[in-house]
C-alpha cells in the first residue's frame, strides 16, 4: 500500500473533483476533509460512512481511506503533522493530541453539535477566501482559523465513548464518560461510591447500569482509558516515568509500571522505545 507523506507542518487546499485522486493510501499526517457540497461515501480502515455538506472527517497517522464521490463534490483539505499540534500551547483542551491521535474510533464526521457545525462551516468560509489572499499576514490568519477547526473539533470529540456503547445510550451515561474523564487524573474521585453518590444512583445499580449502557464494566472503562492517556504521554511527550505515575495519581514508579505491564504486557520503558 503506497504511503503519503508530507515535508512541512500544515497544508491547506481546496479542491473541485470528480474522482478520490488519492485512493487507498496511508499518510504520516493528521487530515481534516471538509464537504462543502456534494455527496457519496467515505470509507476508513475497511468502514463506509455516507457524506454530504457539512460533514468533517478527520483521517489519523496510518489510516487507509478513500473518498467514493456520487457527483462532483467539493472538498477543503487540512493536513498537519505531529509537530504542528506542539507547537501551540492548547491551553483550553487537555489531552488534544491524544483526543486527535485515536479520532479514528469516532465513526462518520466528527462534528456531532449542530451549533459547532455551523460554526465550522463560516470558518470554512473565512479560510476559503484567507487561501486566495495572498496579503500581508495571511499565513498566521491561516493558522488561526485551522486551530479554530481543531479546537471545534477536539469539543466534539471529547467524550471518547467506550468500543461497545450502545447506539441508544441515553444522556446520563455520557454524563458519567465525561466525569470519568474530566477527573481521570484524581483517582479519589473516581471511587464507586464517590461516582453513584454524584449521580445519585446506589454503587451496586451504578456497575449494572453502565455495563447495560457500554457492554464492559466502569472499572475497565476506566482503566482502558487512563492506559490511553498513559500511552499518549509516552508516546507524545518527554515527560519521564515517575512525572506520569504523579499526573495519573499513582503513589510510585513501581505502581504504575505494575498496571501498566498488566493491561499491555511490557514495561512502560519498552513500550516508549517500541513506539518511538
Amino acid at each position: 500500500m503506497a504511503k503519503e507523506n508530507m515535508h512541512q507542518s500544515l497544508e491547506v487546499f481546496y479542491e473541485k473533483v470528480n474522482d478520490c485522486p488519492l485512493r487507498d493510501r496511508q499518510f504520516n499526517f493528521f487530515e481534516f476533509v471538509y464537504v462543502i457540497s456534494g455527496t457519496g461515501n467515505h470509507a476508513v480502515n475497511g468502514n463506509n460512512f455516507w457524506y454530504s455538506a457539512g460533514d468533517l472527517f478527520l483521517i489519523t497517522p496510518n489510516d487507509c481511506h478513500a473518498f467514493d464521490l456520487e457527483n462532483t463534490c467539493e472538498f477543503m483539505v487540512i493536513r498537519f503533522g505531529e509537530s504542528y499540534i506542539r507547537e501551540y500551547q492548547w491551553k483550553s483542551i487537555d489531552h488534544i493530541e491524544c483526543l486527535l491521535y485515536y479520532a479514528s474510533h469516532i465513526p462518520g464526521s466528527v462534528l456531532v453539535n449542530n451549533d459547532d457545525r455551523k460554526m465550522v462551516d463560516l470558518v470554512i468560509q473565512n479560510l476559503q477566501q484567507a487561501i486566495k489572499n495572498q496579503s500581508i499576514y495571511n499565513e498566521d490568519l491561516i493558522r488561526h482559523f485551522v486551530n479554530a477547526i481543531i479546537v471545534i473539533a477536539a469539543r466534539n470529540m471529547a467524550v471518547i465513548q467506550p468500543k461497545f456503547i450502545t447506539l441508544n445510550a441515553d444522556s446520563r451515561i455520557l454524563q458519567i464518560l465525561d466525569y470519568i474523564q474530566e477527573h481521570i487524573s484524581h483517582p479519589e474521585f473516581l471511587k464507586i461510591s464517590v461516582i453513584s453518590e454524584k449521580f445519585g444512583l446506589s454503587p451496586s445499580y451504578l456497575g449494572s447500569y453502565f455495563r447495560k449502557q457500554c457492554n464492559e464494566s466502569i472499572q475497565q472503562y476506566i482503566s482502558s482509558y487512563r492506559i490511553r492517556l498513559i500511552e499518549h504521554r509516552l508516546r507524545f511527550s518527554d515527560k519521564r516515568v515517575h512525572e506520569i505515575g504523579d499526573e495519573f495519581g499513582f503513589a510510585d514508579e513501581s505502581h504504575i509500571n505494575k498496571f501498566f505491564k498488566r493491561h499491555k504486557g511490557l514495561s512502560l520503558k519498552a513500550y516508549r522505545v517500541g513506539n518511538k
